[in-house]
C-alpha cells in the first residue's frame, strides 16, 4: 500500500513480479476481505450488487448508484443501491441481516425526485464481505413507507437548510408484498448463515430458493 502511494508504478511492478503465486493470493484476498466489510465505505458491496443485478454504475451526478438500457426504449433505468452487511465476528449482541435498507440524509425535496423517477431499488445483504441475496423493487413499493417519515420530521412545514432525515430507513416487509418485488440472486449455501439471518427473512429466502 505505501509503495503503490509513494513509488512509481515501476518500481511497484517490481516488488510485485518478486512476490510469489500463494502470497499474491493471500494479499489479494486479504484486500478483499478488509474492503467488502469497510463500516465507512459500501462501494464493493455496492458493485458487485450493480453486476450480479445487471446494471452498470452511474457515473454522473444524478444521484443514482447505476443504471441499464430499457431494450424496448433504449432510454437509461436507474437504480439506487441499499447494501447491508454484519459480521459473524461477535461483538456482544449478535447482529442479523434483516432485508432491510436506508436512504441516507434524506430530504422531502429528494422524495419528490424519487416519486417521479420512480428508480429501482436493489436492496442486498452481505455476511462478512459474503453476498447473501440482492432483491429488486420499484421505488414506489417505499413511498408509503418514506412519506410517513418525511411528514413525521417535517409535517407542513417547510424543510429548514442544512435539515434532513438522517437515516431514512425501510424493512423487508415495506416492499415484500409490492408487484415489482424480485428475487435476483441468493446465496446456494445461505443456510449455512442462518445464525446472522432475520427469521422473517431466512422465510423469504426459503420460499424463492432453488432446490
Amino acid at each position: 500500500m505505501i509503495l503503490y502511494a509513494t513509488q512509481s508504478h515501476r518500481e511497484l511492478d517490481t516488488f510485485l513480479d518478486g512476490l510469489s503465486k500463494p502470497t499474491l493470493k493471500a494479499l489479494f484476498t486479504d484486500l478483499l476481505t478488509v474492503y467488502f466489510n469497510d463500516k465507512n465505505s459500501s462501494k464493493l458491496r455496492e458493485l458487485t450488487t450493480l453486476y450480479v443485478a445487471g446494471y452498470e454504475p452511474e457515473n454522473t451526478k444524478l444521484g443514482y448508484n447505476g443504471y441499464k438500457l430499457d431494450v424496448a426504449t433504449g432510454s437509461k433505468v436507474y437504480c439506487e443501491v441499499k447494501p447491508q452487511n454484519v459480521s459473524s465476528v461477535l461483538q456482544g449482541k449478535i447482529r442479523k441481516l434483516n432485508g432491510g435498507g436506508s436512504f441516507n440524509d434524506y430530504t422531502p425535496e429528494r422524495f419528490k425526485k424519487d416519486i417521479e423517477n420512480n428508480p429501482i431499488v436493489l436492496c442486498s445483504g452481505f455476511i462478512d464481505g459474503q453476498l447473501i441475496y440482492v432483491f429488486e423493487f420499484e421505488f414506489r413499493c417505499l413511498e408509503n413507507r418514506l412519506r410517513h417519515l418525511i411528514e413525521k420530521k417535517f409535517g407542513n412545514r417547510g424543510r429548514e437548510k442544512g435539515e434532513y432525515i438522517r437515516s431514512a430507513s425501510f424493512s423487508i416487509n415495506d416492499y415484500f408484498n409490492c408487484d415489482s418485488f424480485e428475487v435476483i440472486y441468493i446465496r446456494p449455501d445461505y443456510a449455512n448463515f442462518s445464525k446472522f439471518i432475520h427469521r422473517s427473512l431466512l422465510s423469504v429466502l426459503k420460499s424463492y430458493a432453488k432446490p
